[in-house]
C-alpha cells in the first residue's frame, strides 16, 4: 500500500508541476502578447502649443471672418478639445465666448500632420463698440475645457483687424468648411 501511496504522490506531484509550468508558459505569452499591443498602440495626449503649429489667416467669405488653424506637430497624435480661448488683442480683459452649436459630436483628433480649424467671426453690424487688433492669443483647452499651456501669440494679418462686442469662436472643426458655416 505505501508503494501505491508513494507512486500517486509522485504522479499527483508530477502533474501539478507541469500544471503549474503550462499555466505559466501562458501567463508569460498573454504578459507579451499585452506588451506587443501596448506597444503598438500609439497613446493619445492633449493638443498643446507645443505640439501643434498654429496659424491665422482671413477668408473672403464668409465676410468679417478668420481661420484658425492647428497643425499636429508631434509624433502622437493629440486631442483638440473643446474650443480655443482666444484674445483679440494684448489689453483684451476676456476671452472671445464660443459658439456653442458648433460643438462636434466628438473630440477631433489629429494624427501628426492633420489639422483642426476654428472659424473666428471678427465682427457684425449688430455688435457693440470694437478696435482694430493686431495680435490673437491663442490657448488651448484640456478636457474639461479649462485653458493649458502657455499662450500662442499670432499676429493678425493687415496689420491688425477690427473685433467688436459680437466676436465669437467656432469650437475645433475637423476640416475648414465647417469651421467657416457657422
Amino acid at each position: 500500500m505505501r508503494i501505491a501511496t508513494r507512486f500517486v504522490s509522485r504522479s499527483a506531484a508530477s502533474s501539478m508541476v507541469v500544471a503549474a509550468a503550462l499555466a505559466l508558459v501562458g501567463l508569460q505569452a498573454t504578459g507579451q502578447t499585452a506588451s506587443a499591443a501596448t506597444k503598438a498602440a500609439p497613446s493619445v495626449v492633449t493638443c498643446t502649443t507645443a505640439n501643434t503649429k498654429l496659424t491665422v489667416t482671413e477668408v473672403s467669405r464668409p465676410i468679417n471672418h478668420l481661420l484658425l488653424k492647428a497643425t499636429n506637430t508631434g509624433t502622437k497624435p493629440c486631442y483638440a478639445y473643446t474650443a480655443p480661448f482666444l484674445r483679440a488683442g494684448a489689453d483684451a480683459q476676456a476671452p472671445l465666448p464660443w459658439a456653442e452649436e458648433t460643438t462636434p459630436q466628438a473630440v477631433v483628433t489629429l494624427k501628426p500632420g492633420q489639422s483642426a480649424y476654428a472659424g473666428i467671426t471678427t465682427s457684425t453690424p449688430e455688435g457693440e463698440g470694437g478696435a482694430k487688433e493686431k495680435t490673437l492669443g491663442v490657448f488651448f483647452t484640456d478636457r474639461k475645457g479649462n485653458a493649458i499651456n502657455k499662450e500662442k501669440t499670432l499676429k493678425l494679418p493687415k496689420h491688425g483687424i477690427f473685433f467688436n462686442s459680437a466676436a465669437t469662436v467656432t469650437y475645433w472643426q475637423d476640416n475648414a468648411q465647417d469651421a467657416l458655416s457657422w
